[in-house]
């Protein structure tokens, strides 16, 4: 059985007799804990058109501001992916309970427009569906495309690939595999600074004697990667990995990964050493460098990305 929702206060806005507003519950964006979810409220703009209003905090304890004081793009790509889910649950029906499976994420972040200043960020995320396939009265898969707004400039864009299975399916997917997996990490984490982090804690690389490779770090104890069980390693990892291992391969101050392009290609599993490798690719410009990272698991590929942005300061 879902968990009871819990509501979340909504920022105020604007009503008229064409929109209505609608609250969030958590449960919709897949979090168990308020301070993780975004989104507060949403408004169906079109059959496949949604506008959700958002928050990004200025003091998230994992998604902090990064270089220049700006709103971190993985916190601005998670409220995307969040955006996207409540879409799906509120506005087509799909069962609380289903699993949310993404293929694919792209993201484009304008920084000018996504400094901090000490402050919350009210942003407009709108949210566009296509390509739906149904199944029983329920999509099963889509295309879904993003527009971030803050105080009407656009700061960011994206676009994904999703499908949804229910419980039972998913389980009959995933054979033998447990529910619940719990992953302990006894390897020694990489230099924090060097991964672009301040907290041990949340650093998911290990070294290993190979140049350009690490091994992943899954802890499932962290509150914020892991809010429930889990029988896979969440992609929301898989993306911190890959900026990590670009900050490492970047040099000095690493890399703000403005820019994404990201392929999920299998599950990675606990149990199994999965090796995160990243490369520059050449043809970088002045301060902007690009790096392509990819992760295996039992010599299979599990992702892909190509990661570019402004180095950040040393």
């Amino acid at each position: 059985m879902p968990e009871a929702a819990v509501l979340i206060e909504p920022v105020p806005a604007m009503e008229s007799e064409a929109e209505v507003v609608h609250p969030v519950g958590i449960d919709m964006v897949h979090r168990t804990r308020p301070e993780d979810a975004f989104p507060r409220n949403w408004v169906r703009l079109g059959h496949d058109r949604f506008s959700v209003a958002a928050v990004l905090p200025h003091d998230h304890p994992f998604f902090a501001p990064v270089g220049g004081d700006r709103h971190d793009p993985l916190l601005v790509a998670e409220a995307m992916r969040q955006a996207a889910m409540l879409a799906f649950h509120a506005g087509y029906g799909v069962p609380l309970g289903h699993h949310f499976l993404m293929a694919d994420l792209d993201y484009v972040c304008h920084p000018e427009h996504l400094g901090v200043g000490g402050a919350p960020a009210e942003v407009d995320v709108e949210v566009f569906c296509s390509d739906l396939k149904w199944r029983s009265g329920l999509p099963v898969q889509g295309r879904v495309g993003w527009a971030v707004y803050r105080d009407g400039r656009l700061a960011a864009t994206g676009t994904g690939a999703t499908r949804f299975t229910s419980p039972q399916v998913y389980r009959r997917m995933r054979g033998e595999v447990p529910a619940e997996g719990i992953s302990i990490p006894r390897s020694a984490p990489v230099p924090t600074a060097r991964a672009g982090r301040t907290r041990a804690q949340d650093v998911v690389l290990s070294p290993t004697a190979r140049g350009g490779v690490w091994e992943l770090r899954v802890d499932t104890r962290h509150p914020t990667l892991f809010q429930r069980p889990n029988d896979h390693v969440p992609g929301m990892l898989l993306l911190e990995a890959a900026r990590q291992a670009a900050c490492l391969v970047a040099g000095s101050g690493g890399i703000l990964p403005m820019e994404a392009s990201t392929r999920f290609h299998r599950y990675a599993e606990f149990g199994s050493p999965c090796s995160i490798g990243a490369v520059v690719l050449p043809h970088a410009t002045g301060d902007t460098v690009a790096v392509q990272v990819t992760g295996h698991q039992d010599g299979e590929p599990v992702f892909s990305t190509v990661m570019s942005g402004p180095r950040a300061e040393a």
